[in-house]
């Protein structure tokens, strides 16, 4: 069963705004206990207020403020850094696209080279960040496995390595035997495995980011935006306070559209990981020879893994819409996932399970740009978020700078998320969609 590390919040005002999660991060849960910055701030007018404190958010705030020192910048975020979105995911960094047929302009082979600039210039950056504050967050350039259990799965993944060879990017195939040696498992049948990946301790990373914020820019945490108003200079309502600012970024993902942003765009999905406690040296050897190694699943819908550095093992898998699942549910359908692709195992028990929203568009592509002048945004991460997040955010805070460059030239050429209908056609269309893909997915659940 899992254990409910951090219990949710109770009610206050603006509970709608963003995600009401069972059960605390995993990862943050790893870390020691946070002391949140929720002592109001005494100014109520700021030059550039950013709404979210995620990848995304802390990125536009600290690039705002390199190139403005001048400037203030507050940065607001419904709940404590590291337990929120951003300190959720499973920790991969890929610098490769996800999606290659987002570029309204040229091939997609030219849009494919496009993104792998930015998120290449994106990594650099990140790493440079944690070399120069000593972001103890785990960094491992190892790259990632990916992996394939079905005939379906296999096809998938040799489309994929298609695309590798006309980006240029090595990889190397594997068998159930060679996966069997590397990972511990004969569950996958095909494989291959690739560089272009960094791990990381998610909520180490955005701690560590958070805490690193130029001087300049004032954090204040557990605080939910309730609306956005006005045409410039903008009003901030929080649940406490009312704050103006002549920017604002908008970096809080799906539930942007609680303050009228890109409702018809972006809609939220929830996912679900568990982690199990430190493993026994005999039974970690069994999960293979590498400290640390991760596989991303042939079908979008299939099951993550990860070993982890310290010792445990992660598994992320599932989607439902817009509500999360229950938890004691979560856990067993992880346990299953787990138990399948490694019986020999003496135990198959997690210490923590919980749950995390991302926000997709029906497109993958990213709802990014000035929406109305001195009012930006960069929403719809489609799963990728820690990387593309923090890139994006940079271009944006630089956008709102007025700095021009070649990657935001390009960031600005990709297509444009495409509508979505309303509630409640929406759900039905996204939950069939869901299933559909459920059922596709088969064994690579």
């Amino acid at each position: 069963m899992p254990n409910q590390v951090t219990p949710s919040l109770p009610p206050r005002p603006g509970r709608g705004t963003f995600p009401a999660y069972q059960a605390g991060a995993g990862w943050n849960a790893l870390l020691p206990a946070r002391v949140p910055h929720t002592h109001p701030p005494s100014a109520r007018s700021y030059d550039v207020i950013v709404i979210g404190a995620g990848f995304t958010g802390l990125a536009a705030a600290r690039r705002i403020a390199e190139l403005r020192p001048e400037a203030t910048v507050l940065v607001i975020d419904a709940t404590t850094v590291g337990n929120g979105s951003a300190g959720r995911n499973s920790g991969f960094l890929i610098n490769l696209p996800h999606n290659t047929r987002m570029g309204g302009h040229g091939s997609p082979v030219e849009v494919a080279r496009k993104q792998i600039r930015l998120y290449d210039i994106g990594l650099k950056w990140l790493h440079e960040l944690v070399t120069t504050h000593g972001i103890d967050c785990g960094w491992n350039p190892v790259g990632k496995y990916h992996a394939a259990a079905t005939p379906d799965g296999e096809k998938r993944l040799r489309d994929t390595l298609a695309q590798y060879r006309e980006w240029g990017v090595s990889y190397r195939e594997l068998s159930r035997d060679a996966l069997q040696s590397e990972i511990g498992t004969r569950y996958y049948g095909y494989g291959y495995h690739s560089d272009n990946n960094v791990f990381v301790q998610p909520a180490a990373l955005v701690r560590g980011l958070a805490d690193s914020l130029p001087a300049n820019v004032r954090l204040w945490e557990n605080e939910p935006v309730v609306s956005l108003d006005g045409t410039g200079p903008y009003t901030v309502t929080t649940a406490t306070a009312h704050l103006q600012a002549g920017q604002v970024i908008v970096a809080n993902n799906g539930f942007a559209r609680k303050l009228g942003l890109a409702r018809d765009r972006v809609f939220t999905i929830y996912t679900y990981a568990a982690m199990t406690p430190v493993l026994p040296a005999d039974e970690l050897v069994r999960l293979g020879p590498a400290s640390e190694w991760g596989v991303i699943p042939a079908n979008r819908l299939g099951t993550t893994l990860r070993k982890t550095l310290g010792g445990r093992f992660v598994v992320r898998s599932a989607y439902s819409y817009e509500k999360e699942r229950p938890l004691a549910e979560v856990s067993a359908m992880l346990s299953d996932a787990y138990q399948r692709r490694y019986p020999h195992l003496a135990s198959h028990r997690f210490e923590y399970v919980w749950g995390g929203v991302t926000a997709l568009t029906r497109n993958g592509a990213l709802y990014f740009g000035e929406i109305r002048k001195d009012l930006f945004a960069s929403l719809g991460c489609n799963g990728a978020g820690v990387l593309k997040g923090s890139m994006f955010g940079k271009l944006l805070g630089e956008m709102a700078c007025g700095l021009k460059s070649p990657e935001l030239t390009d960031a600005l050429g990709f297509e444009r998320p495409t509508w979505l209908p309303p509630e409640p056609i929406r759900r039905m269309a996204i939950v069939s969609a869901i299933q559909y893909q459920k059922h596709r997915a088969g064994l690579e659940r």
